[in-house]
């Protein structure tokens, strides 16, 4: 996609949508405040320039890549949903660290659609719209955790305590669409 307006807003539009990287600052935002949380954009940022940089070329040589990261999405998802749900409002730890946002977004689907449908990595000069995707997702990434300090502020409380095993739950739903739909591509691939 190599219209700088299309492909401005094919970004916007597929960041905005709710998803796993989202839900993590949002929670954070809601948990810790914008502030501590600002520090996970960078986070964000480099998992989905490091995932776009790795699946553009891989995707094509792997047939069955789509459905195996899919699955794996999902687990690695359930893993953090556990941690969400098991965290402590008392802990002095933050519930949503630099590293699961890292992660997170290295391994969310969205990466599939960037990679391979947004992000022309042959076009000349890839770096300026892996420049221009970078300006786009920190303002976006902001707004969720602003949106999720807002609702935390809302929350207050013995409520707050909520919003981690409210995340946990979102990110279960997550990973059986992913694991679910992986399975189905695999199954349907004829790579059986």
């Amino acid at each position: 996609m190599t219209d700088p307006l299309l492909f401005s807003l094919a970004v916007l539009a597929v960041l905005s949508v709710p998803g796993p990287t989202n839900t993590l600052l949002m929670t954070s935002g809601a948990t810790v405040g914008v502030r501590r949380s600002v520090v996970l954009l960078l986070a964000e940022a480099s998992g989905y320039i490091l995932g776009i940089l790795i699946v553009s070329p891989l995707a094509a040589a792997l047939p069955a890549g789509r459905a195996l990261l899919g699955g794996a999405v999902g687990l690695y998802l359930l893993t953090v949903a556990a941690r969400l749900w098991r965290h402590s409002p008392r802990s002095l730890e933050r519930p949503v660290t630099w590293r699961s946002v890292f992660v997170t977004t290295l391994l969310n689907p969205k990466v599939l659609v960037f990679a391979l449908l947004v992000v022309p990595m042959t076009a000349p000069h890839p770096e300026r719209y892996l420049a221009a995707f970078c300006a786009i997702v920190m303002p976006v990434g902001a707004s969720w955790i602003a949106f999720g300090a807002f609702a935390g502020r809302l929350a207050g409380g013995r409520r707050l305590s909520l919003v981690p095993r409210l995340a946990a739950v979102v990110m279960v739903g997550l990973a059986f669409l992913l694991i679910g739909n992986s399975m189905s591509l695999y199954l349907h691939s004829g790579l059986l």
